[in-house]
């Protein structure tokens, strides 16, 4: 939302400023627009050690820190709210340290109608020989650091230019009954609620939550400690927020590239199915509970027959074509118990597990080598829809007889899936008794 600055003045020329030329302090006008003097008095060059405001409205800039640019902005919209407003500011002319408490206008300038600010300097601040908490107050304002006083019962006392900044959308006099300067900078109510409460009878804590602030929501740390007002002696709840939005978007983003390459390592690509590392990480679990209670499990090795022709004759993204219909028309012929996985190219494994008979094995094999003597559509390179045919040749083993562990099992089945390929293909055999 564009902020409304239609009740202050506009100064639309320099020309207009001929009387301030007659007042004795330092008096200039700072173009926030265009981050620098527009114009400044006699007393203003004399302080800057300049001869015109020419100089003054050249004056290099570029090595404000991004500190400095905030606080001033922040001083605008504070002038702009309330009239006037009065604090120390630092200033540097010709490189030496001068801290003056200011009075600042809001105002607009120029045919642009550029943000400005009138300062008015009212009176150098003598720091003595124990300057520390001037540089303490300083270093608050200028932090990006998001620090504020609240009383117990969620009402601003103060709070930094940062802070004003971030939350300079919540007006406390215009929020509902339920709300309060700190419970409205929660995006949801009843976390602000909670923290109040933990804050005011914990009196310390560390919370993460999603905040409200002035450029949309940001997820902050908030460190609440309770301090007490140094005037009235009355407690109040000091919170110090951290922006870690791009901390846990890194967090976040790292999270889920482990899980896609988890994904990646445990299932295959093309077809989605599990892979033969998959596999390999839960088939010890597998066969120890097959060997607990006593039960055979079927391992069937599987190749497809006139396959490699599709790569050849069509390409590889009609060979995944054919790849996944295979898998889909695989998945429709087994129990949701038994595990179908595709181990590389054209070959897959399937584990059956707690057979009754032998013979229900066979009955699995000959359904998946009947499921392939449909053709198979796929999409040509040149959006044409066409057809391949190919067989299955299937090798057969099982737990325990023909080994303990899948690496044994696996070497079994592919060794009686190789008698099915001399035989003629399209076919499944059993591995030999041993």
């Amino acid at each position: 939302m564009t902020a409304d600055y239609s009740h202050l003045t506009h100064i639309k020329s320099i020309d207009e400023l001929h009387l301030y030329e007659l007042i004795p302090t330092v008096v200039w006008i700072f173009d926030l627009d265009r981050h620098g003097w527009w114009w400044g008095n006699d007393a203003a060059l004399t302080f800057w050690g300049l001869s015109t405001v020419d100089e003054l409205v050249h004056k290099d800039l570029s090595g404000d820190t991004q500190g400095a640019r905030d606080r001033i902005h922040q001083t605008f919209e504070l002038a702009a709210k309330n009239g006037l407003s009065i604090d120390p500011w630092t200033t540097y002319p010709n490189g030496k340290a001068k801290t003056l408490y200011m009075l600042h206008k809001a105002v607009l300038i120029g045919p642009e109608r550029h943000r400005a600010i009138i300062a008015y300097v009212n009176e150098q601040v003598e720091l003595g020989e124990t300057p520390e908490n001037l540089l303490l107050v300083e270093a608050m304002r200028y932090t990006t650091v998001l620090v504020s006083t609240f009383t117990f019962a969620g009402d601003i006392v103060i709070e930094n230019p940062a802070a004003t900044e971030a939350y300079k959308h919540i007006i406390p006099q215009q929020l509902d009954s339920d709300k309060n300067a700190f419970t409205a900078r929660f995006e949801h109510l009843e976390e602000g609620i909670e923290r109040l409460k933990d804050a005011t009878e914990k009196r310390v804590g560390r919370w993460t939550h999603m905040m409200k602030t002035s450029e949309g929501l940001r997820q902050h740390t908030l460190d609440i400690r309770i301090t007490r007002h140094p005037l009235t002696a009355e407690f109040l709840m000091l919170v110090t927020e951290y922006d870690v939005s791009e901390l846990h978007q890194a967090l976040d983003a790292a999270n889920q590239a482990q899980i896609e390459l988890k994904k990646q390592a445990h299932f295959d690509a093309i077809t989605g199915l599990p892979s033969l590392h998959y596999l390999q990480q839960h088939a010890t679990d597998y066969l120890a509970k097959a060997k607990r209670q006593q039960q055979q499990i079927a391992v069937m090795f599987l190749d497809l027959d006139g396959f490699k022709s599709v790569n050849d004759t069509w390409g590889h993204n009609a060979g995944d074509q054919v790849l996944r219909n295979v898998a889909h028309r695989f998945s429709g012929l087994l129990r949701q118990a038994d595990q179908l996985a595709r181990i590389g190219g054209d070959e897959f494994v399937i584990m059956i597990d707690d057979l009754k008979d032998r013979s229900d094995v066979e009955t699995v094999a000959q359904k998946l080598i009947d499921g392939l003597k449909l053709p198979i559509d796929f999409t040509s390179s040149d959006n044409e829809t066409r057809q391949v045919s190919i067989g299955v040749s299937i090798g057969i083993a099982f737990f325990p007889e023909h080994g303990t562990t899948l690496d044994n099992l696996l070497k079994v089945a592919d060794s009686a899936m190789y008698d099915v390929k001399r035989q003629g293909k399209n076919n499944f055999s059993l591995a030999k008794p041993t």
